[in-house]
C-alpha cells in the first residue's frame, strides 16, 4: 500500500529538508541541477537533459497525454532501478525522516517519483511549486534588513583571513568569496576552481544567512558587484553598501608578507599568467619588471608591483563611492586575532 502524499510550502519544506537525516532529492535533468539548485540537495532526474527536451516539445506540441506517454516510455525500464537506489540512499539516513524531493514546478516529475517511491514504501514529502517557487521567495529574502558590516581595505590586508578570525572569536560571518570560490581579482583563482553559477551562488547565500541572527552584527568582506564570474544578489548587494564598511589600514610590508604566503605555493606559470592577464593595466615595463621578480623567485616584489595596480583600482574606485559610509580602524602591524579584535572594538563603539 502506498504512504500518503504530502506537499508542503516552501517554508516548511526547507525546514524539514534541513533537520538533521533528511534526503532531499531534486528530480529535474542533470542540467537544470548543475545550474542552480537547493543547498543540500542530490541530483535524482526522474529525465536525462534529452528525454526532458523531448517530453517537454511533445507537451507543447502534441499535448499532455503523449507527453505522458513518451515520458512513461523513457521511466517504464528503469522504474525498479530507482526505486532501489532511492532505498539506498534512505537507509543511510537513520533518522527515517520523510525524503523531501522538488522539481521545476512540483508537477509532473517530482509528483511522478513521488508516487513511485511511494508505492515501493518510502514517505515523501513534495515541495508545492517546485523549484520556481523557492526562487521567488529569494529576492525578498536576500534584500532583508541584515545588519551587516563590511570588512574594507587594500587588497593585500588579508580581509577574508580576518573574516575567519572573526568567525572563531564567535562574531557571525558570511564568506562571499569562500561560497563565490574566488578570491576577486585577476590571482584570485589560480586553482582553476569551479565557480558557481551566479543562481547558486544565490541560493548558497541564502543558505549561509538561514538561521543566523538578525539582531547581532553580520560581518561580510566589502565587495564589489562581481567576485569572479559570480554577481552578488542585487538586493543584498544594495543592502551590503548601505551598511558601514570598517576599512582596515594596514601597511605595506603587512600586505606583502600576506600575498607572499598566501601565494608562494603556487607554480610560477600560474603567477606569470595573473600578472600577463593584467599587463596593460599595469604596464609593459612592471609586468617585465614582475615577471623577473618572479623568475628569480623574488616574491616579494612581483607583490609590491601587483598592490601598485590594485591600489589604483582600489583609489578609483574609492572616488566613484565617495559617499560611502567608511571608517578607518588602525591594523598596522596586527596579527589576525588583533585585527579582528580591532575590529569588534571598532564596531562596538559604533554601536553596531
Amino acid at each position: 500500500m502506498a504512504v500518503p502524499s504530502r506537499s508542503v510550502g516552501v517554508q516548511e519544506f526547507l525546514e524539514g529538508s534541513r533537520k538533521a537525516g533528511v534526503l532531499l532529492l531534486d528530480a529535474r535533468s542533470p542540467g537544470e541541477f548543475a545550474e542552480a539548485h537547493i543547498p543540500g540537495a542530490l541530483s535524482f532526474p526522474l529525465f536525462d537533459d534529452a528525454e526532458r527536451a523531448e517530453v517537454g516539445t511533445l507537451y507543447k506540441q502534441e499535448g499532455r497525454e503523449m507527453a505522458v506517454e513518451r515520458g512513461l516510455e523513457f521511466i517504464g525500464p528503469r522504474m525498479a532501478d530507482m526505486v532501489r537506489q532511492a532505498k539506498a540512499l534512505f537507509a543511510e539516513q537513520p533518522s527515517r525522516r520523510p525524503i523531501h524531493m522538488y522539481c521545476w514546478r512540483g508537477g509532473m516529475r517530482s509528483g511522478s517519483l513521488s508516487w513511485l517511491l511511494r508505492t515501493a514504501g518510502l514517505p515523501v514529502v513534495l515541495l508545492e511549486g517546485g523549484y520556481k517557487a523557492y526562487k521567488q521567495t529569494l529576492p525578498e529574502f536576500m534584500g532583508r534588513d541584515w545588519p551587516l558590516v563590511r570588512v574594507g581595505g587594500y587588497t593585500g590586508s588579508a580581509k577574508t583571513a580576518v573574516l575567519h578570525a572573526l568567525a572563531e572569536a564567535g562574531e557571525q560571518v558570511v564568506d562571499l568569496e569562500g561560497l563565490a570560490r574566488h578570491f576577486g581579482s585577476a590571482f584570485g583563482n589560480l586553482r582553476r576552481h569551479a565557480q558557481p553559477t551566479s543562481e547558486h551562488f544565490r541560493n548558497l547565500l541564502a543558505e549561509a544567512l538561514t538561521g543566523l541572527d538578525s539582531n547581532r552584527r553580520i560581518w561580510v568582506e566589502n565587495e564589489s558587484r562581481r567576485i569572479g564570474n559570480v554577481h552578488v544578489p542585487e538586493p543584498f548587494y544594495k543592502r551590503m553598501i548601505a551598511c558601514p564598511a570598517l576599512e582596515m589600514l594596514r601597511s605595506m610590508e603587512d600586505r606583502v608578507s600576506h600575498l607572499v604566503g598566501m601565494y608562494g605555493g603556487f607554480e610560477t606559470d600560474l603567477l606569470r599568467e595573473a600578472f600577463e592577464a593584467i599587463g596593460t593595466e599595469l604596464g609593459g615595463p612592471e609586468t617585465r619588471e614582475a615577471l623577473t621578480a618572479l623568475d628569480g623567485n623574488d616574491l616579494a616584489t612581483a607583490a609590491r608591483i601587483a598592490l601598485e595596480y590594485y591600489d589604483r583600482a582600489y583609489e578609483h574606485g574609492l572616488q566613484k563611492r565617495a559617499k560611502d559610509n567608511r571608517h578607518p580602524v588602525d591594523a598596522q602591524g596586527a596579527t589576525l586575532a588583533q585585527c579582528a579584535e580591532r575590529l569588534m572594538a571598532a564596531a562596538d563603539d559604533m554601536g553596531l
